[in-house]
This record gives structure tokens, C-alpha cells and sequence, in this order.
């Protein structure tokens, strides 16, 4: 699955996400045809350090976060269904207890309503498969901003909150299902540090590079993101995953 993209296009004008990094080959005249692109170049994501992290205190098996002068008492679970929700903007209700609680639907559903009692889960209804309602789940901006403000995700992975377009919303939870197939696929050949990359991050790393270089730097630049260009468009991946290896 992939959309193209044009200069302007943006599905999220408020992801989270890392700064992009610079094209080494700077664009001298935009108007003149480039040669010489420079070669692709095999990003590894940064090390997962423990430094990342905020201290936090646990009590009786709850975790307190904080945000601004709010605490909230969450269990690890809870925790996890933040950060999951956080990496891929959008998850049915179903499927983040199939494969976050690993099938134990009860406590998923125990911990959803509480997140979203504190504000920090949204719940949506949409229609899905053959017309059937979907459950769907997201964070909220307050959800959002006590996942940041601990660093319970390392800090090089764009988060999200927000139904930005209810139309999209059953195209966008599909793929944590098609995650977690590549997932468990990456691991069982010894990949780890897995990263997610929407195609919201992606879009704005590449609109930016596009407005700073000119048009006619497209091919470098989809070059430089490991993409290639299709009539003058940069077709962008709905997900792309980023791990490391042994080498």
C-alpha cells in the first residue's frame, strides 16, 4: 500500500517526528538539470538508551507519570497501550488485544476504559469490513503529551494522536495488522530496535526537502528516503519499518 505525494501534501500538519536529515549534495541552480545523484545511503537508527528516560516511581505495581502538575497511575499494560497507540496513531480495539494483551480481551478492555475515563484514550466507531462498525482507538492530545513528557518511547520515534481523517481511519488501524506480520517475521531473522515510519512522517520529511531544494531535486531527495520517483511523484509507503541487524 502506497500514496503518492506532491508538494503541499500533508495529512498531518502536527506529527511529532525527528529532524530530517540534510541532502549532503547541495542544489546550486534549481532550474538547471542535476547529475552526479549521490548514492543511497543506509541510515541505523540511533541506539535505545536507558538515559532516554525520565525516572518514574512505581507503587503497588502502578507506574506514577506525570504531566505538568497531573499524575496518573498506570500499570505497565496501560503504559504499553499508550505507547502502541502513540506509535501507530490508529488501532482497533480488537486488534490491540489479539496481539498487545496476546488475546486476553478482558483486561485490554479493563484498561482501555480505564485510559479513557483519564482523558488519555479516545474511542471512535467506524464502519469497517462489509459495512460492519469498527472500534477504533486513538490518544488523545492529553495522551499525546504524557507519552513525550516521560519518553516512554525512544525519542528518534514519531507519535501521534488523533482521528485526523475519519474516512482513512480503517484504512490506517489495518496497518498495525500488517505490522505485526512483519514484526514477528524481522525478529525471527534476528532484527531488533524495530522503528515504525508512517507515511505522515515521511511526507513531511520529504515536503520539507522539496520546499528547501526545488522540485527539480525530486529524484535525489526520494533517493535519499529510499524511495523512487513515478511520473514525477514520489509514491510513499504507508509503513515502513526501520531495525538493526547484527551487521
Amino acid at each position: 500500500m502506497s500514496r503518492e505525494i506532491s508538494p503541499g501534501d500533508s495529512r498531518d500538519p502536527r506529527p511529532d517526528a525527528p529532524e530530517a536529515l540534510a541532502i549532503e549534495r547541495t542544489i546550486r541552480e534549481r532550474e538547471q538539470p542535476i547529475s552526479g545523484r549521490p548514492a543511497a545511503e543506509t541510515r541505523r537508527p540511533p541506539e535505545r538508551s536507558k538515559q532516554d528516560r525520565l525516572p518514574i516511581r512505581s507503587v503497588n505495581g502502578r507506574t506514577i507519570l506525570y504531566d505538568r502538575d497531573r499524575g496518573y497511575s498506570l500499570t505497565e499494560s496501560e503504559i504499553g497501550t499508550i505507547c502502541e497507540l502513540g506509535r501507530f496513531r490508529v488501532i482497533a480495539t480488537h486488534d490491540l488485544g489479539q496481539h498487545a494483551y496476546q488475546g486476553r480481551h478482558t483486561q485490554a478492555k479493563t484498561d482501555i476504559d480505564y485510559l479513557v475515563r483519564h482523558g488519555l484514550v479516545r474511542k471512535g466507531a467506524f464502519e469497517g469490513p462489509e459495512a460492519a462498525p469498527r472500534e477504533l482507538l486513538t490518544l488523545t492530545r492529553r495522551g499525546h503529551r504524557l507519552l513525550r513528557a516521560n519518553v516512554l518511547v525512544p525519542r528518534d520515534q514519531a507519535v501521534y494522536h488523533g482521528f485526523v481523517k475519519p474516512k482513512e481511519a480503517n484504512h490506517d488501524a489495518d496497518l498495525y495488522r500488517l505490522y505485526q506480520k512483519e514484526a514477528a517475521r524481522i525478529e525471527k531473522k534476528g532484527g531488533k530496535n524495530l522503528r515504525v515510519i508512517l507515511d505522515y512522517e515521511l511526507k513531511r520529511k520529504i515536503n520539507r526537502d522539496v520546499a528547501r531544494f526545488g522540485p527539480a531535486a525530486k529524484p535525489e531527495i526520494a533517493e535519499r528516503h529510499g524511495l523512487t520517483m513515478v511520473r514525477n511523484k514520489i509514491p510513499v509507503p504507508d509503513l515502513r519499518i526501520e531495525y538493526e541487524t547484527r551487521e
